[in-house]
């Protein structure tokens, strides 16, 4: 039999829905015919029905969507919501709701609040009234409702909570108003689950299913709620009538990102807050201010984007929560804002400052400073100056930084190297900076590579107060094998280390070519490496073992592992802004042509020593004739043999002479005009924010290591940290102290190791910046 389609049979006052429904409507209700067939019907000014019977067209597949929707006189977007609401809720949960205001108009909760502070103040209702702009029949009502509410709840919060999206003008104060920060969407009944007054729909949402997880007893917190509405604030920052927006928390359960939470109480630490306020005292006047901005740059590098265009790649409503905002800052206003504060040239002094705060608060660390070059390889259009890349291993335009570690491989100063300047000129010019830094009293033991060898370096340096450790640069003589013996150390993880180290004393001259120059006296422990060949290191500190002085000396790779790590996770090479200037004119460098008057000496002494050895094998020929053989050297024959000679003479001194009359140095704008140099207050500014990264994640895996059973910590800390750090959770803020419930991690270990840590963060009692907010963190369970 051949399919035909289904006769037509709808009443002929109906609209048709597809090919196969109808609906009619009338006064006395509504009625659905489907194949001619009655389906639906309901009675005048039942919505909910109505609603019901256009879900179930689209169900039974009876008609498409926007049939349904056209038929009915409804959008496609309204019926799907008709559709989701009836999943969980069934037919009550397409009754229509009240039309008209939900709430007061002008009783809002910010007015409560005013009403309620300066009532406590003792104004009068008429002062009162005048003040917020409302009737003296609306304060009592107010009034009433403070007692009645205090009455309630023993006197403990008897001011009604602000919500401080809705501030528009006023200046955040939170020495006023410690609980601005917190914002409590429930009403009374929905705050504690399975107590008085709580009944099925408290732990029940729109479409019947669970709203938050939570033990009886236990806060029943609302999943992913709408953020807390910041569009007052948000028309007040674009007046320039809002220095800040202060952050608020609204209770909300599974929240993505909240891990990133645990970061605070080490963000905190790393100083980089203080001294950006110290420094900067803040960004002109807007929604996001000074600690808003430094957070979210620090939060997304925690999260692998550490790039402003990373912003497009995480979720601006997730990272808002943690920011206690309705969403982050976009990518234009990361860069408004940081090109703001670069503008301002103070990045140096806010890594100074951050330096003297991990200073102050490591001390022990701050024992061994490593200091080298990193050469940060630069591959646009602009004229750049050339330098030699060691990953690359040949010449390519490049920027150099110096920077400093402590004894753990933590970053503690970064600055850009003056172009060309070799690593002993740059820690020559750097002491004055460190020794603020350090302080007065204390000996620092600086460590370098062979490309800070110089000994006069060394005798600044000991002189200036520092101790020196570095390799010996070859040549070195070898130490008698007999002096060897095998000596162990202990760091500070535990692990033990076994050497063969011979500890001498040696003399350096300060001039290699010159013998009889000035020398400096330093310790040398030398190794060996079990292959027959010996490596020195040289170091002024006489009273460190030499097993030590030989684990301090290999530590030295924990800065090169931070370079390796920053360009992995960190973006440490990236270039975060392509600004150029032109670089100084009248600065000193090296003219090219000394380098090619002097290969022009290397080559006429070459072709001298040629041409001697040519005319000695001739003249030893003529000299030395077979047996029997007479031989006869005339004058014109020695001229012929050596007049190759005298002319290579002739061009060796020439070729020194043009040599010496050649200048050593020129200035820039006569040997490369017209070079730049790219832009350092961005990038010194980006380096603050991920010293700031790296030493947070640090903090958490090391407090892993050392504060938690974690068997594999010393492998596996910071993958677990980055894994925390993207975890959900929930966020239940109440006065004084905001509460994060972090879901359990992916296995029990690992869960319990975040349970551990979560204690020991709870013990630094950190506040959330820009609150009075306490920290409280807490791990649910796998059930």
């Amino acid at each position: 039999m051949t399919a035909q389609l289904p006769l037509p049979l709808a009443p002929a006052a109906g609209v048709a829905i597809g090919l196969a429904a109808c609906l009619v409507e009338d006064d006395d209700g509504g009625r659905v015919f489907i194949n001619g067939q009655l389906s639906f019907a309901w009675d005048a000014g039942d919505a909910a029905t109505r609603r019901l019977a256009a879900v179930q067209l689209v169900r039974v597949r009876a008609a498409r969507a926007f049939e349904v929707a056209d038929g009915f006189g409804v959008d496609p977007f309204t019926l799907y919501r008709w559709g989701q609401a009836s999943i969980g809720g069934g037919p009550a949960a397409l009754t229509p709701g009240k039309r008209g205001p939900k709430g007061p108009s002008k009783l809002t909760d910010v007015a409560v609040a005013e009403v309620a502070r300066r009532h406590a103040q003792g104004q009068r209702a008429v002062e009162i009234a005048a003040a917020v702009g409302i009737s003296v029949r609306s304060v009592s009502t107010v009034l009433a409702r403070v007692r009645a509410e205090s009455g309630r709840a023993g006197g403990v919060n008897a001011t009604p909570s602000v919500d401080a999206a809705s501030v528009a003008v006023p200046t955040p104060d939170l020495d006023a108003d410690v609980d601005c920060a917190v914002v409590d969407s429930m009403d009374p009944v929905d705050r504690v689950g399975g107590g008085a007054g709580a009944d099925a729909a408290t732990a029940a949402g729109p479409g019947g299913g669970p709203v938050g997880h939570a033990d009886p007893g236990e806060l029943v917190l609302p999943v992913l709620p709408d953020p807390v509405d910041r569009s007052k604030e948000r028309a007040a920052a674009r007046w320039g009538l809002l220095p800040y927006a202060p952050p608020v928390f609204a209770p909300a359960a599974r929240v993505p990102l909240a891990g990133l939470f645990l970061a605070v109480p080490a963000l905190t630490a790393t100083g980089l807050l203080d001294s950006a306020r110290q420094v900067y005292g803040g960004v002109p006047d807007g929604f996001y201010g000074l600690d808003t901005m430094l957070v979210e740059a620090v939060c997304r590098a925690l999260l692998g984007e550490p790039r402003a265009e990373g912003a497009t790649r995480v979720n601006p409503t997730d990272l808002g929560r943690v920011l206690g905002l309705d969403r982050a800052p976009e990518v234009k206003t990361v860069r408004r804002k940081m090109g703001v504060l670069a503008a301002r040239g103070q990045a140096a002094e806010l890594l100074s400052a951050q330096a003297v705060r991990h200073a102050t608060d490591r001390p022990e660390a701050m024992s061994v400073l490593y200091v080298d070059g990193h050469v940060r390889t630069y591959h646009g259009t602009r004229k750049l100056q050339k330098t030699h890349v060691p990953r690359l291993r040949f010449p390519a335009p490049a920027t150099v930084e110096t920077w400093i570690v402590d004894a753990q491989g933590a970053p503690v100063w970064v600055v850009m190297a003056q172009p060309g300047a070799s690593l002993a000129a740059e820690i020559r010019r750097l002491l004055p900076d460190i020794r603020r830094i350090v302080g007065d009293d204390r000996r620092v033991l600086v460590g370098f590579d062979r490309g800070g060898w110089s000994p006069a370096l060394f005798k600044d340096l000991i002189a200036a107060g520092f101790d020196v450790l570095t390799w010996r640069k070859a040549p070195a003589p070898d130490v008698d094998p007999a002096l060897f013996a095998t000596a162990t150390h202990t760091d500070e993880d535990g692990a033990t280390r076994t050497y063969l180290l011979a500890d001498t004393t040696v003399q350096i001259p300060l001039d290699d070519t010159d013998p009889d120059t000035d020398t400096v006296a330093l310790r040398q422990v030398s190794k060996d490496a079990g292959t027959g060949r010996q490596v020195h290191i040289l170091t002024s500190r006489t009273d460190l073992p030499s097993a030590q002085v030989c684990f301090r000396m290999g530590a030295r790779w924990r800065e090169e592992n931070y370079f390796r790590y920053g360009r992995m996770h960190f973006a440490l090479d990236s270039h975060d802004t392509y600004g150029t200037a032109d670089d100084d004119p009248d600065r000193s460098v090296p003219n090219p042509a000394k380098r090619t008057a002097h290969q022009a000496v290397q080559a006429a002494r070459a072709r001298l020593s040629r041409a001697e050895t040519r005319r000695d094998e001739k003249l030893l020929t003529l000299r030395s004739p077979k047996p029997d053989t007479p031989t006869t050297i005339t004058n014109h024959m020695h001229d012929l043999i050596t007049a190759p000679v005298r002319d290579a003479r002739t061009d060796l001194a020439a070729a020194i002479a043009a040599h010496k009359a050649t200048p050593t140095r020129l200035p820039l704008g006569q040997v490369r005009p017209g070079q730049q140099v790219l832009d350092t207050e961005t990038k010194l500014l980006t380096h603050a924010i991920r010293i700031a990264a790296f030493n947070t994640q640090t903090m958490l895996a090391r407090t892993i290591a050392t504060a938690t059973d974690y068997r594999k910590a010393g492998n596996e800390a910071h993958a677990l940290v980055r894994t925390a750090l993207t975890g959900t959770g929930d966020i239940h803020p109440t006065p004084g102290r905001l509460h994060i419930r972090l879901d359990p991690l992916h296995t029990p270990r690992a869960t319990t190791a975040l349970a551990q840590l979560c204690t020991a963060l709870n013990e630094t009692a950190t506040t959330y910046p820009g609150t009075h907010l306490q920290l409280h963190y807490s791990v649910k369970s796998h059930q």
